[in-house]
C-alpha cells in the first residue's frame, strides 16, 4: 500500500490551487442560459421563479430594474409557466447580467383569461416586438437576437467612450428588457447565447446609433424589428462621429476583434465629416480614403462591407424638390461601391423621396419637431431636419431592409413583417404610433 505524504500530495494541492483560482472561479461562475417564470405561483419545472419582490441586484444578477414596479396577477394555480404572470400600468424593466455575445430571447406573453397588447425594447430602445396583440385568453411566444458588448477590446485596450455613453444601457454590464403599452402581461422569458448567428454590425453617427431617449430616433434601432432569430444586429454608432473619430475612438478596433467571417459591416457616415476641413479632407480625400480602409479591413475578416449614404436633411427648395445639403460626400460613397464592387444602400436618395412624398410642411412629422412643452422639462420648441422621431426612424429602416433585398444579400431570407416598400410611398405618418420609452430629452444628440 502506497502510503500519502503530505510531500506526495503537495503537487496535487498545487494543481487545484491553479485551476480554482478566483479568475477560474469567476468564469465558471458567469452564466450565458436562464429561464425565468414571473409571477407568485408556482414555477414551472426547469424555471426560476420571479416575483415582483425580485429586484435587481449585482449580487442577484437579474430582477427588475430602473425603479420598476410590477404587479404579479395569478388565473390558475393548476398552470405553473401561463398561470400567472406580471404586468404594470407603466413601462418596466427587466434585466440579467451577461457576458458580451448574441444572445436569444424568447417570451411568452398574454392572459389565458383576457387580452393583452405588448411592445418590448432592449438595451437603448431597440424595438423587438411591436404592439403584439392577443385575445380570448391565448398565450403567444416570440424570439428574437440581442447583441451585448462591452467597451473592453479582446486584442488589447477598449473603446473610447464619449460622456453621453456612460450609463448608456447598450454599454452596461446586463441585457435589459423594456416591457411596454396598454397591458403588458409577461408569463415567462429564456434567455441563451447563441453563437452561430450572422451579425449585422452598424458604423455610423447620431442617424444610425440607438437613441437612449425619446423623442429622438434612428433607424438602427428600429431594423431590429424586422429580423427573425438568424440575424442579430450589434450597432457601434454613435452620435457626432465621422470616419476617422470611429477609427480614433478605436470602435472599428472593437468591431474587428469580434467579426466573423459571412458577418456584415454596414457603414453610414458623411455628415458630420463634411465638417472637417483640414488639408487633407474632403469627400473625395480622407473621407474616400477611410471608407476604402473599412472595406479593406473588414474583407480581411471574410465579412461582408455596406456602403450606406448619409440621409438626406430635410432642406426643400422652392419647387418642393429635396436640396443636398451633404455636397460631394453622397457621390464620393457611391464612386467608392462601384470601384470596389461593394453593396451600396442608397439612402440618401431613398430618403429624399421620402420627405418629397409627404411635403415640406408633413415631413416634419418625420423628425423632431414638437412644440414646447410636448415632453417633460422641455420649455422651448423642437426643430430638427436632421434627427428622426420613431416615425422617421422605422420608415428609413424599411428603406435599409428594401436595400438589402435590392442586393440580394443573404440576410433577405431572415427578414420578417416587411413586405416591398416604395420610399415615394411611405406609411401614413397618422397612423404610425408607438408607445413611448419612459425616458426622454430635450437636449440634441451631437452632430448635425
Amino acid at each position: 500500500m502506497i502510503k500519502l505524504t503530505y510531500k506526495l500530495l503537495l503537487p496535487f494541492f498545487c494543481f487545484l490551487l491553479l485551476v480554482t483560482s478566483p479568475a477560474t472561479l469567476l468564469a465558471q461562475e458567469i452564466k450565458t442560459s436562464f429561464r425565468f417564470d414571473f409571477g407568485v405561483g408556482k414555477a414551472a419545472k426547469g424555471y426560476q421563479k420571479v416575483t415582483p419582490d425580485d429586484i435587481f441586484n449585482e449580487n442577484k444578477g437579474y430582477g427588475f430594474d430602473f425603479g420598476s414596479k410590477v404587479n404579479a396577477i395569478v388565473r390558475n394555480t393548476h398552470k405553473a409557466l401561463t398561470g400567472d404572470y406580471v404586468t404594470s400600468d407603466k413601462p418596466f424593466y427587466f434585466s440579467v447580467n451577461v457576458p458580451e455575445g448574441n444572445y436569444k430571447v424568447t417570451l411568452t406573453l398574454g392572459d389565458i383569461k383576457g387580452s393583452s397588447a405588448i411592445t418590448v425594447r432592449a438595451e437603448s430602445r431597440r424595438l423587438m416586438v411591436e404592439k403584439l396583440k392577443t385575445y380570448n385568453g391565448a398565450v403567444k411566444t416570440v424570439s428574437f437576437m440581442v447583441n451585448i458588448r462591452k467597451p473592453e477590446i479582446s486584442t488589447g485596450g477598449k473603446v473610447t467612450l464619449k460622456p453621453r455613453e456612460f450609463g448608456k444601457y447598450d454599454w452596461d454590464n446586463k441585457l435589459s428588457i423594456e416591457f411596454n403599452d396598454t397591458k403588458p402581461c409577461v408569463d415567462a422569458m429564456e434567455i441563451e447565447r447563441v453563437d452561430d448567428q450572422i451579425t449585422v454590425y452598424l458604423a455610423g453617427n447620431s442617424t444610425v446609433v440607438d437613441q437612449d431617449d425619446e423623442p429622438w430616433c434612428s433607424w438602427g434601432q428600429m431594423i431590429t424589428r424586422f429580423f427573425k432569430p438568424g440575424v442579430s444586429i450589434a450597432d457601434h454608432a454613435e452620435s457626432g462621429l465621422t470616419l476617422g473619430s470611429f477609427l480614433g475612438s478605436h470602435r472599428l478596433d472593437k468591431v474587428l476583434s469580434v467579426i466573423k467571417p459571412g458577418d456584415y459591416l454596414f457603414i453610414e457616415f458623411g455628415h458630420n465629416d463634411q465638417k472637417e476641413k483640414g488639408p487633407q479632407d474632403g469627400a473625395y480625400n480622407s473621407y474616400t480614403e477611410r471608407l476604402k480602409l473599412f472595406i479593406s479591413k473588414i474583407r480581411d475578416k471574410s465579412a461582408i462591407p455596406v456602403i450606406v449614404t448619409s440621409t438626406s436633411r430635410r432642406a426643400f427648395n422652392d419647387s418642393n424638390k429635396v436640396v443636398n445639403t451633404l455636397g460631394d460626400y453622397p457621390n464620393a460613397a457611391r464612386k467608392v461601391a462601384r470601384e470596389l464592387n461593394v453593396p451600396l444602400i442608397d439612402l440618401n436618395m431613398m430618403t429624399a423621396k421620402f420627405y418629397e412624398a409627404l411635403g415640406n410642411e408633413a415631413s416634419k412629422k418625420a423628425f423632431v419637431w414638437y412644440p414646447a412643452n410636448s415632453f417633460p422639462n422641455q420649455p422651448k420648441d423642437l426643430t430638427d431636419n436632421t434627427h428622426f422621431n420613431n416615425y422617421g426612424a422605422y420608415e428609413i429602416a424599411k428603406c435599409i431592409i428594401q436595400g438589402i433585398r435590392s442586393n440580394h444579400l443573404n440576410l433577405e431570407q431572415y427578414i420578417i413583417d416587411a413586405p416591398s416598400f416604395d420610399p415615394a410611398h411611405p406609411d401614413p405618418a397618422d397612423k404610425f404610433s408607438l408607445p413611448a420609452s419612459p425616458s426622454n430629452s430635450a437636449i440634441k444628440p451631437d452632430g448635425n
